[in-house]
């Protein structure tokens, strides 16, 4: 039997799975967690990688290995390949001017959609790049290669001599189209000059044993098995709604990415900053745990009474809000009550997302059908209100690390000589249905609205 790994080195842990090649079975797995925090020694997610694959049984008897990571993250080495300073990951904001002044540099927002597929805002790596330039010359200077979190982790896994990346974590950096590939004079516009970049692989190509990887939500669509026409929705640290499909997106309002996906195609999406920490952060304000957060929203109607909770907690990636802030709007004293305050807090984060799907459908994507995954979807106030809010059924997959799942199911397509991934046992999953809220949407989207960003 051969056993294949992947790896989730996601914002907040590393998670490894060890499957069979042929069938997809669970033969073992582990974890360990990262620092908090949006500026990362990558040292700290090295040494989470070695305790999680040690928690897994290693990697002795397995045939072939793929990393999965959290995208966007700076890593810059030098011409020794020692590490310059700490990596800003995807949801670090100081970038945010540093974005604004790239999108007027190239002339606007649609000159970089047609370019590149994305328009900088702080989370991706092309602003992060200017903010070195702009804040620390000299680290941007002796900066020789820049790579991402899951390009860094294969580079020091494999042992090989030449760092590689994937197309689908290279879409998210802002200088690499999914048509046409790196575009090195928007590198040399942000950083000041052209460092060396990770060379990308096929989707099923591979260095040794280790397959070319992909970005967290890339490896998530392999994980889930999406087609066409499936929309998921992950509530983790950050919030996606994300879709396969066979043609490229350029929006020029920036609100849908268009970044390439782990099988040859595309994946627009959609991201926020702000997901299943904002119920952390309610549930916290409420001296409460997870578990009775989510009793006390299911306690509460639908509408919360009027009360409506914006999640911009850490600012706002989409929409481009860095420096706003969550607000709670509608408040009466019959209101004022945990319960209440619980119930806006899942509405609120389930608009946003809701807001998501919406962006995805006005670019042509078809949505069929919505799965809802991630370590948010355990909340039973979530599950529940999700196809209310979302106004259609939702498909809620048996729980499972996805984004490790993808990471192993292509590097079991490594071992292959076949065009697509192997497919693996379905999917198994719960229908969630509900009466859909639309007075719910409306609400919020009246209080997004009063949001500033300042």
């Amino acid at each position: 039997m051969a056993l294949v790994a992947g790896v989730d080195s996601s914002t907040q842990s590393c998670k490894v799975v060890v499957r069979d090649a042929e069938s997809g079975a669970l033969v073992r797995q582990g974890r360990a967690a990262h620092p908090a925090g949006t500026e990362v020694d990558p040292a700290a997610w090295w040494d989470a990688l070695r305790v999680a694959l040690a928690d897994a049984g290693g990697l002795d008897d397995v045939d072939a290995v793929s990393v999965a990571a959290q995208q966007h993250g700076m890593v810059c080495l030098d011409s020794r390949g020692e590490v310059v300073r700490p990596a800003l990951l995807w949801n670090d904001t100081r970038s945010a001017d540093a974005a604004a002044e790239l999108v007027a540099d190239l002339g606007g927002a649609a000159a970089w959609a047609e370019a590149v597929g994305n328009v900088p805002v702080a989370s991706l790596t092309v602003a992060k790049l200017r903010w070195l330039a702009r804040e620390e010359p000299a680290h941007a200077a002796r900066t020789s290669t820049v790579c991402l979190p899951h390009d860094w982790l294969t580079w020091r896994l494999s042992g090989a001599a030449e760092i590689v990346t994937d197309r689908s974590d290279a879409s998210g950096t802002g200088y690499w189209a999914s048509v046409g590939g790196y575009r090195e004079d928007l590198v040399e516009l942000a950083l000041g000059h052209v460092p060396a970049l990770p060379r990308v692989l096929g989707p099923s190509s591979s260095v040794g044993r280790f397959g070319a990887g992909a970005g967290d939500n890339a490896a998530a669509a392999l994980g889930v098995q999406a087609a066409p026409g499936d929309v998921v929705v992950s509530v983790g640290t950050s919030g996606t709604a994300f879709a396969r499909s066979f043609s490229a997106v350029a929006d020029a309002t920036g609100t849908v990415n268009g970044f390439a996906d782990a099988e040859g195609a595309h994946l627009p999406l959609v991201c926020t900053l702000n997901a299943s920490r904002v119920l952390d952060a309610v549930a916290g304000l409420l001296g409460v745990d997870l578990d009775r957060l989510s009793d006390l929203a299911l306690s509460a109607p639908a509408g919360a009474g009027g009360v409506v909770l914006v999640p911009y907690l850490e600012g706002e990636r989409t929409p481009d809000r860095p420096r706003s802030t969550g607000a709670v709007h509608g408040l009466r004293l019959e209101t004022s009550t945990p319960a209440h305050l619980a119930r806006a807090a899942v509405e609120g984060l389930l608009c946003s997302l809701a807001d998501a799907v919406d962006a995805l459908r006005a670019v042509g994507t078809p949505v069929s059908r919505v799965l809802l995954i991630g370590g948010g979807a355990r909340s039973e106030a979530v599950r529940r209100i999700a196809p209310a809010v979302f106004g259609c059924p939702v498909l809620l997959p048996d729980p499972s690390e996805y984004v490790a799942d993808g990471a192993a199911r292509q590097a079991a397509w490594t071992l292959t000589d076949t065009p697509t991934p192997p497919h693996w046992q379905a999917l198994t999953a719960t229908l969630l249905e509900a009466t859909p809220t639309p007075s719910v949407r409306d609400r919020y989207a009246t209080a997004r609205d009063l949001t500033l960003n300042r």
